[in-house]
């Protein structure tokens, strides 16, 4: 310990090993055949951190996982976090070639890997990936080790921090992102630890803190697991996601608290169950990842009260930048539910112009913040950070504006912006216009090629159960916008499909919606 640590402070490490000791038969996790009690999960995790080392995984160790919802994920999270490990998700429905990149890009060390489900996927990313050395496989495998198996084999020990700073790197995540390669986001451990110290010090949490979990745990779903222990709380942990699940786990634990991206909110508004549900426990639904429907949230606040709290953040400054509370949304203010709140006072945020000046009292401007949240760069592209870190901001590429109260509103993505003709058109708009439709379950609006324009406004509209695709329909979409919004808004196309296709967090993947349109023409995507 030198002069230099005085002032660090308790890192999630500490954190998860201080919520893990302060409780012992209260119940902790809830997933699957399993329910284990605080004592149980601090045993698990301390032989998985045993496991780690035992194979030379430690401080700095660099491991990529790709699981469903198991246990043993969670096992795992704690473990590489107490072992002082650098963690890599994996989009679970990632191409070979996507995952190869990431862990050659990252120089990933080791995959920890859902034995069950992706076993065939490790055998080929060892032969694609040279600088792979383990294959940790959570069950039975061929292809490498029995990671369970092998921390069954290590007698339970206290757990012991480790000795690592602030300003290390405690993750690498990787961004979509909207033109090329996904950028590899360097997470600090001190990023992590005050995004969870702004999460327990502004977030409206239930006193009995039931945690459901829908979402993959190695990804967004993670982020949830230190507050809980914190508060005392038990994780009941989904494997996989439909209606039914989840309202029978809410109806029969009597959960008080969930995660969903908007999507999953849609598809649960739009069950049968929707109207019969027990959610008298439910006291607070946390949403955030992409922007919300307006009509959708409108209803969903009719049908089960103000349980609605709203998170805003990114990779590069994840999850708490700006966050609107329960009682915020006000059915009364109907133009309120298209904010996403205000930002939170533990950030600097700033709506910057082109020139990296404030923008004026009701312009829109990009939304730019400093603080400790802020990465530390993208891995390995010093161009790319400092484009985004100019001006001593972090640029985070959405444009956005103030209302007279305070409330930020999400324009768009800078580089989701449409330009028709000449014209600025800002998608977001358009889709709040769309998503209003009473046939219209799931909405996205992209550029797509025009000789006419350069580009035209295009909405990909997934319908309501009830509703059925026709030109008529299609008409009338496009009259809507037109009337709201004005012709340049307008789309000049409407397709109706059966699902949008999504990024690991659950947010619509404009990426990969624009790139059967531009399919071989000069446009990044």
């Amino acid at each position: 310990m030198t002069q230099d640590t005085i002032n660090h402070p308790p890192l999630l490490p500490h954190l998860m090993i201080d919520g893990l000791n302060r409780y012992n038969e209260e119940p902790c996790l809830h997933l699957g055949d399993t329910i284990a009690t605080y004592a149980d999960v601090r045993k698990s995790t301390s032989q998985f951190v045993q496991a780690l080392q035992s194979t030379g995984l430690g401080k700095g160790a660099r491991i990529a996982v790709i699981s469903g919802n198991r246990p043993e994920v969670l096992y795992n999270i704690a473990a590489m976090q107490i072992a002082g490990c650098c963690g890599t998700a994996l989009h679970p429905l990632g191409s070979v070639e996507d995952h190869a990149y990431v862990l050659n890009d990252a120089g990933i060390d080791a995959l920890v890997y859902d034995a069950s489900l992706f076993e065939e996927r490790a055998k080929e990313l060892k032969a694609a990936c040279p600088g792979l050395k383990h294959l940790l496989g959570l069950g039975a495998t061929e292809v490498g080790v029995d990671y369970t198996a092998l921390a069954a084999t290590f007698e339970p020990q206290a757990l012991v921090a480790p000795d690592i700073s602030p300003e290390d790197i405690g993750a690498i995540v990787y961004t979509g992102g909207t033109t090329g390669k996904p950028k590899g986001v360097l997470q600090t451990y001190r990023a992590a630890a005050y995004m969870t110290m702004v999460q327990m010090a502004e977030w409206e949490w239930p006193e009995e803190l039931r945690m459901l979990i829908a979402t993959p745990l190695s990804h967004a779903g993670g982020a949830f697991f230190v507050p809980t222990l914190q508060r005392g709380g038990c994780i009941y942990v989904t494997q996989g996601f439909s209606p039914d699940i989840i309202f029978d786990m809410i109806e029969e634990h009597k959960i008080t608290a969930t995660m969903l991206v908007p999507i999953m909110i849609y598809i649960l508004l739009d069950s049968p169950r929707a109207a019969s549900v027990d959610m008298s426990s439910m006291e607070t639904i946390f949403y955030g990842a992409s922007p919300m429907s307006p009509a959708r949230l409108q209803e969903g606040i009719e049908k089960w009260g103000h349980i609605f709290y709203q998170f805003f953040g990114q990779s590069e400054a994840p999850m708490v930048l700006v966050n609107m509370r329960k009682s915020e949304h006000d059915l009364s203010k109907p133009e309120r539910l298209s904010a996403c709140g205000r930002p939170s006072p533990w950030v600097h945020l700033a709506l910057l112009d082109d020139n990296n000046q404030v923008a004026g009292k009701g312009k829109a401007g990009e939304i730019c913040v400093r603080g400790p949240l802020v990465m530390k760069g993208y891995h390995k592209l010093p161009e790319q950070t400092e484009e985004t870190m100019a001006g001593g901001w972090l640029h985070t590429g959405d444009v956005g504006r103030f209302d007279d109260e305070g409330f930020l509103y999400i324009v768009d993505r800078t580089k989701d912006m449409v330009v028709t003709g000449g014209f600025n058109v800002f998608p977001r708009e358009v889709e709040d216009v769309i998503s209003a439709h009473p046939a219209v379950a799931q909405v996205a609006v992209i550029g797509v090629p025009s000789e006419q324009w350069g580009e035209a406004v295009k909405a990909v509209v997934v319908l309501r159960a009830d509703s059925s695709a026709s030109d008529e329909l299609a008409e009338e979409i496009t009259l809507a916008v037109k009337d709201a919004k004005g012709s340049v808004q307008a789309p000049k196309s409407v397709d109706f499909v059966d699902g949008l296709p999504l990024t690991a967090v659950g947010k619509p993947d404009k990426k990969v919606l624009r790139a059967q349109y531009w399919e071989g023409r000069d446009r990044s995507v």
